[in-house]
């Protein structure tokens, strides 16, 4: 297990505790996600943490599965799925590139608050890529450290070094936008929910 992983490995029972910073930039979100989803879609969503956005969003789809490569996340989160009885809802403890993925490109792939957590952001968004069918959709939301208050990033370093969070890399949303476009997507759309300005939501189109 990487050091990351044993981190939110770790943090998974805080982590299902915390109550939303800003519900309704966060039911904006999801409201616009559905926008672009369809009752025949396959979904695959990665870094799904405990899995609350999934159980959201899978009663808009025919299939949806969810991965994080933290074992304690999924367990909560497979609690969680079977004390709904959602049926069209795996989770998996996987990586961006297990090889699970590759044969079966979905019509959207997802993933929230995850980019700007990866150690290789191009290595991720290639693996992606091949997991999306030409034409289907990329969306994410990713915290663009770069646009965040100068006092926040020191703080953040700190917390890091007593093991009280993950690394975080300094990207911003103009940086994120041109990692995903080099991947072979087209950016649909680019913008903020309420009045966290450093919150990036981007949905992107494959290419052929």
């Amino acid at each position: 297990m990487t050091k990351d992983a044993a981190f939110w490995d770790r943090f998974a029972p805080k982590y299902a505790g915390m109550k939303l910073r800003n519900p309704a930039a966060y039911e904006q979100t999801l409201d616009e996600v559905r926008g672009h989803l369809s009752p025949g879609d396959h979904v695959l969503e990665h870094g799904c943490g405990t899995g609350s956005t999934a159980l959201r969003l899978a009663g808009d789809v025919a299939d949806y599965t969810a991965a994080d490569f933290a074992q304690g996340m999924i367990d909560i989160a497979e609690a969680k799925r079977r004390a709904a009885g959602v049926e069209n809802l795996s989770f998996l403890t996987a990586g961006i590139d297990d090889p699970r993925f590759r044969d079966s490109p979905r019509d959207v792939v997802l993933a929230f608050s995850l980019l700007h957590l990866l150690p290789d952001l191009g290595a991720a968004l290639e693996a992606i890529r091949g997991q999306v069918r030409p034409g289907g959709l990329f969306i994410s939301k990713t915290i663009c450290v770069a646009e965040m208050p100068v006092w926040v990033p020191p703080v953040l370093a700190v917390m890091r070094v007593f093991g009280r969070a993950p690394y975080l890399h300094r990207y911003s949303g103009a940086q994120i936008e041109a990692a995903i476009a080099r991947a072979g997507f087209d950016i649909v759309t680019s913008r903020i929910f309420g009045d966290v300005r450093y919150a990036r939501f981007i949905v992107a189109r494959r290419k052929a």
